[in-house]
């Protein structure tokens, strides 16, 4: 397989180099060519330095650098828009998920289109957890889609579905976007549990005020944009 791996990072000097290793571990061994991407979102530690340091050292490593925060699904955007290759993989830069088990999505590639990891126990503090759950539960009656863990960071995707897709939204809506316009697309999507595991440096930020509003406003945008999208996209699958 060709695959194009990429993650954000918002302040993770503590995490992308052992990610950045991890990842060039399992691609070597189960692709033909691939590239890593790391997407620096404006992080004010020394995330861009020890980036820019791995991809002098590493040819398959790239870097985009975002001069101010333009919070997750931006970062999300960029790295997919950046991808080259047939296959387009991407999780966080905080560690929480083992990049050794992608061949768990790898496998199902022959049978799917869109492949994308669940968490079987997610090491959250419980407040993180009962949110996903009516998140979940909400976006999936909206957008009459099917996903046990829409947001988890663990997804192998053809390029081909994120060129027809052109994702649009910016903030913790991303993933839902993926999910509701391959589904209407008619692109044939699978699921395959993967572990989580708690995060060990860095700070989490998905759960901040600011953050979770701006998922609802984009959400009541995005329902309105997406009725009109799917009658007039779903015809060029």
């Amino acid at each position: 397989m060709n695959i194009s791996a990429f993650f954000p990072a918002y302040n993770e000097e503590a995490n992308i180099e052992k990610l950045v290793l991890s990842l060039k571990n399992v691609l070597s061994e189960h692709c033909k060519a691939y590239e890593i991407i790391i997407v620096n979102d404006g992080s004010r530690d020394r995330t861009r330095e020890i980036a820019e340091r791995l991809a002098a050292e590493h040819e398959y490593v790239r870097v985009i650098h975002h001069r101010t925060n333009r919070g997750y699904g931006g970062a999300v955007i960029s790295g997919l828009c950046a991808a080259k290759l047939e296959w387009v993989f991407f999780t966080d830069g905080d560690n929480q998920f083992d990049v050794s088990e992608m061949p768990l999505l790898i496998a199902m590639t022959d049978r799917y289109d869109f492949v994308a990891g669940h968490r079987l126990k997610r090491n959250d503090p419980p407040y993180r957890r009962v949110n996903a759950f009516f998140w979940n539960l909400l976006v999936q009656s909206l957008f009459r889609f099917s996903a046990k863990d829409v947001d988890c960071a663990f997804k192998l995707i053809r390029k081909e579905i994120i060129d027809q897709i052109r994702p649009e939204t910016t903030g913790a809506m991303i993933s839902t976007e993926l999910f509701a316009k391959a589904t209407k697309l008619g692109y044939r999507i699978g699921e395959v549990g993967v572990h989580h595991y708690p995060r060990k440096a860095g700070t989490q930020t998905g759960a901040k005020l600011k953050v979770i509003l701006k998922a609802f406003g984009e959400l009541f945008q995005f329902y309105g944009r997406m009725k009109k999208w799917g009658n007039s996209s779903a015809g060029s699958a």
